[in-house]
Formats: C-alpha cells, structure tokens, sequence
C-alpha cells in the first residue's frame, strides 16, 4: 500500500466513524425535545433523560475528534500559521505532535481503559438519581475515540514527514465541505446568469482556498 493510500483509508475510517457518530444529534434532539413537553407542558420531568443526554453528547463529541483531526478542522491560532511554508509547517506540526499530542493521546487511551475497565467490573450505573441507567458502556467509548484519534494523529506524522521531504502537504480524502453547498445553491438559482455564478464559485474557491493552506493540499478531486 502507497503512502497516499495509507492516509487516504485512515481519512476514510475516520470521516465513517465520525458520521455515523453525527448521527446521534437525531436522538440528542428528541431526548431534549421529550423532556421539555414531560417538563413543561405535562408536568412529568423524566431524570434518566439527563444521563441520556449526557451519553450521546459524550459519544458524539469523543468520537467526532479524529474526523476533525482528518479534516484539518481543529481550532488553531494560524496567524503565524498561515504564513509559513509547508516545510515550517510540517516541522512544526511535527514537534508538537511529539511533544504534546502522543503523550496526551496516549494518557487518555490508558487511562480511559482503566476507567472502562473498572466500571465494567462493578457494572457502573449513574448516581443522578437512585436507579439510574448503566454507563460503563459509554464510558467504554473514552478508549475507542482516544485510539482513533491517535491513528489518525499517526497519519497526520506521516503527512509531516512527506511534507518535509517533498515541500508540498499530501492531498486529503476529500469530503463534502462549504463550498459544495455554494456551488450547488448557486447551480440551482434562477436569478444568477452563467458568468456570475461562475465569478462567484471562483470567488469562494479563493476564499476556501486563502483559508485553509493546509488543510486541502493536493489533487482536490481525490
């Protein structure tokens, strides 16, 4: 297997894993939805809509975090950043990768094991209220999202050292993002002849672009 084929199946695992996650905002939703009418218009509060809520924000978030770090969507401070070369970049991803985020990443898998492991030998359930529901499930996810995200951070390692032997980022699995939205919105209007609509797509193909030098280096098909 290529290098690029490499990043682009742990891309592939991570942006699957991270949908299927962003599916449970549906049932976050109607949890919050059903508590406020049993609150609020019936009188009924329900205490293990609290635990569930927490458990599917929790996942959510956890799981979501390689997807994150698969699109280069991370909160950074790149005003220096963004000024950079690639090769800086790289060089300085690098040592922070190794500096800080292993051995964080690292200290969460094993301490999330530990956790997990616990609560499933005492078959935890929440204190919220006297029978609440069992949790050692959710918190089993505390591993699983901290080993998912430390595959994707080794892919990211791989693109640092490819960067800094070639000078130029490898290309991203590419993935719906904001200015298909543009283009398709813009495709679909009757009130925006051909050279505007082409002017404005360019336009924010610039824009993107500007914004993320990273993050969608390379062929911006693949």
């Amino acid at each position: 297997m290529s290098v690029q084929r490499f990043l682009h199946a742990v891309d592939a695992l991570s942006t699957w894993v991270g949908k299927a996650a962003a599916w449970l905002i549906i049932g976050l939703m109607v949890l919050i939805c059903l508590e406020v009418v049993k609150r609020y218009w019936l009188n009924m509060p329900t205490a293990w809509i609290y635990d569930a809520s927490n458990m599917f924000y929790g996942t959510l978030f956890m799981l979501a975090g390689a997807y994150a770090l698969a699109n280069n969507a991370h909160v950074r401070g790149d005003f220096l950043y963004g000024s950079m070369r690639p090769r800086t970049q790289a060089a300085f991803d690098l040592v922070l990768y190794f500096v800080f985020f292993i051995p964080g990443i690292l200290a969460l898998i094993y301490a999330g094991y530990d956790y997990a492991a616990l609560s499933w030998r005492i078959g935890e359930h929440s204190t919220t209220t006297a029978d609440g529901p069992p949790i050692y499930h959710f918190k089993t996810v505390i591993p699983v999202a901290g080993a998912l995200i430390m595959l994707q951070g080794f892919a990211e390692i791989v693109r640092c050292i490819v960067c800094l032997r070639t000078g130029q980022w490898p290309s991203r699995l590419r993935d719906v993002s904001e200015i298909d939205v543009v283009e398709e919105q813009l495709a679909q209007s009757e009130h925006v002849d051909e050279a505007a609509r082409e002017a404005a797509i360019a336009r924010a193909h610039a824009i993107e672009e500007s914004a993320r030098q990273r993050g969608m280096a390379g062929d911006p098909t693949t």
